[in-house]
């Protein structure tokens, strides 16, 4: 399930930040104790993974998180990132997830979890354990699945849904042989069956569209809910809420007494990291990671985002009309300088983003770009321009029938490293003959500017809460793309696209035929990935299992069982 949402300007990439939710190897520099997280087998993340019996029973973690927003119903598309990390404390992780994004079930909530195709139609069984139930005392069944699906395969029904991806191509949820059995049958084959419920199950009592989309603002419902912690006190003037053992709880004792939620900014977060208040806090700039360096026991965790910056150009502008011209800008960056800018001073490398479409740590993985041709060239970027016609003037920009080759790039923040990335672009457009006028504009003005296209190159930032890549390949790509608004798309393109990778059932052949189209799209030179980047938490020393809760990011795609959180022996 993907859904866009508008999160705001990055310092660390000089773009705006776009979740996409749901839906190379090489080293983070690990944090400071040398931990790469390789115990995951991902070298990209970093998160101090620990056993259980390495840690001790006991203890309290308190968080600095963005904030307790007011939808606390994690699968209404009013919630936020920080709904979802809420919920993911007391709600049912029935599902998770290794850092490269490998699905198991979690065995405290199901005894089965198959897929199978039948008769043409791709089935999935959930058998519930007969100890699941809900705080309330509803026992988990087929319910919860009917419940979760109702809600969410549509915005017709009064729902409000974060995304119907994967729900819409349900056919039906019925009871198997007994209601603690669910069998969810699709309309015909679907290549990604673990896409629905890879969030979890909702409570059948919000299988109406009022009490969906209005009981849980400012409400969290612990009734509603099971886990191993449950609500102990909830906040929402303060933007506190904390959570203690749950007493209904069937599994292993979570390890902690309790755990607090804070709502505070950057800035409020690292003084109360400093002060004690809290034990990890995002440090995602210089500035802040200078701040708490010093701070007694502090570890810096380093991790790769599941996340790109992207930059994009306009080709139904003049100047950019002609393919040759998008080449040669595309092939005059130097994207290695733009990461050293976007990360000067956190200690951050990785390799090439490469591609869209999978991370480079992901199961078959290859680098499109390098496919499609792309390096950093700049005579062979002048070259392209020599061959478009546009000649070099005395001032030293391009010019073709008395027009300048001129182009405008906005940021929408006024921001340090944002405006240095920016006159880096524009420094290595101009060694081609490109100019490149920087606008800086409101961060209010974003949303408007972006979808009326009000520039001529734009860059975006978006992340990615799932590993399915190849199933939002139209979203990423196709001509009416909210993502990709750069025009090269065009109904062959998207004819190419539903025959060659949409018309696959097979995950792994839609991956393969996704990772072999992806580089003659970028062929067409209308938008290039120039890195992922990095999340970066400082942290009180001893605190194991970090972020298992989606959107996170220290352990990249990892969602791992909340009980297991806690501090080192």
């Amino acid at each position: 399930m993907k859904q866009y949402k508008l999160m705001g300007a990055l310092a660390l990439t000089g773009a705006f930040a776009l979740a996409l939710s749901g839906c190379a190897t090489g080293t983070t520099g690990g944090s400071d104790k040398g931990d790469s997280g390789e115990a995951a087998g991902v070298e990209m993340a970093n998160y101090n993974p620990q056993p259980r019996e390495n840690l001790k029973e006991g203890g309290t973690v308190n968080f600095a998180i963005r904030e307790v927003p007011p939808q606390l119903n994690s699968f209404n598309s009013d919630g936020s990132a920080d709904t979802a990390r809420i919920a993911a404390w007391y709600m049912p992780q029935i599902i998770l997830m290794k850092p490269d994004g490998t699905q198991y079930k979690n065995d405290n909530y199901l005894s089965e979890w198959k897929n199978e195709v039948k008769d043409g139609k791709t089935v999935l069984t959930f058998t519930f354990t007969d100890e699941a139930h809900w705080n309330d005392g509803t026992d988990m069944d087929w319910t919860a699945i009917d419940a979760t699906w109702k809600a969410n395969r549509s915005y017709d029904e009064g729902f409000n849904p974060n995304a119907t991806d994967g729900y819409k191509d349900i056919e039906s949820v019925e009871q198997g042989d007994t209601a603690k059995t669910a069998i969810v049958t699709f309309k015909g084959e679907f290549a990604w069956p673990q896409m629905p419920f890879n969030g979890g199950v909702m409570h059948p009592a919000l299988a109406d569209p009022t009490t969906f989309n209005e009981a849980m603002i400012e409400n969290p419902h612990p009734e509603w809910g099971a886990g191993p912690y449950t609500i102990n006190e909830f906040d929402a003037n303060k933007g506190y809420v904390s959570f203690k053992p749950n007493p209904e709880w069937w599994g292993d004792a979570p390890l902690l007494d309790e755990v607090t939620m804070t709502g505070m900014d950057a800035q409020a977060g690292v003084n109360a990291f400093k002060n004690g208040e809290v034990d990890m806090v995002e440090t995602g700039s210089q500035e802040l990671i200078d701040q708490v360096k010093d701070v007694d026991g502090a570890v810096v965790y380093r991790a790769q985002q599941t996340a790109n910056t992207i930059l994009q150009v306009d080709s139904t502008k003049p100047q950019f009309e002609d393919v040759k011209v998008r080449e040669a800008f595309f092939k005059a960056i130097n994207i290695d300088q733009q990461k050293q800018i976007a990360w000067n001073g956190l200690g951050y490398e990785e390799d090439p983003a490469g591609s869209l479409t999978l991370f480079s740590f992901q199961p078959g993985y290859s680098d499109s770009m390098k496919a499609a041709g792309w390096k950093f060239d700049v005579e062979g970027a002048k070259k392209l321009l020599d061959e478009a016609g546009w000649t070099e003037g005395s001032d030293g920009i391009r010019e073709k029938d008395g027009v300048k080759l001129s182009v405008v790039y906005p940021i929408w923040a006024d921001s340090a490293t944002q405006k240095a990335l920016a006159q880096s672009l524009q420094a290595q457009q101009k060694a081609i003959g490109i100019d490149v006028k920087v606008e800086v504009r409101p961060a209010s003005q974003f949303s408007e500017d972006y979808t009326s296209k009000n520039w001529d190159v734009s860059g975006l930032r978006f992340t990615s809460s799932d590993p399915f890549g190849a199933a939002w390949f139209c979203q990423l790509y196709c001509s009416d793309s909210g993502l990709n608004l750069s025009g090269v798309g065009d109904a062959e393109l998207d004819a190419e696209i539903k025959d060659k990778v949409e018309s696959q059932s097979d995950p792994e052949a839609q991956t393969a035929a996704a990772m072999k189209l992806e580089p003659e799209i970028y062929k067409r030179w209308g938008l290039i990935p120039l890195y992922n980047g990095p999340q970066i938490y400082t942290v009180k020393e001893g605190l194991a299992n970090l972020t298992p809760e989606p959107y996170v990011g220290l352990d990249l795609f990892g969602i791992t069982p909340v009980e297991n959180v806690g501090w080192e022996k």
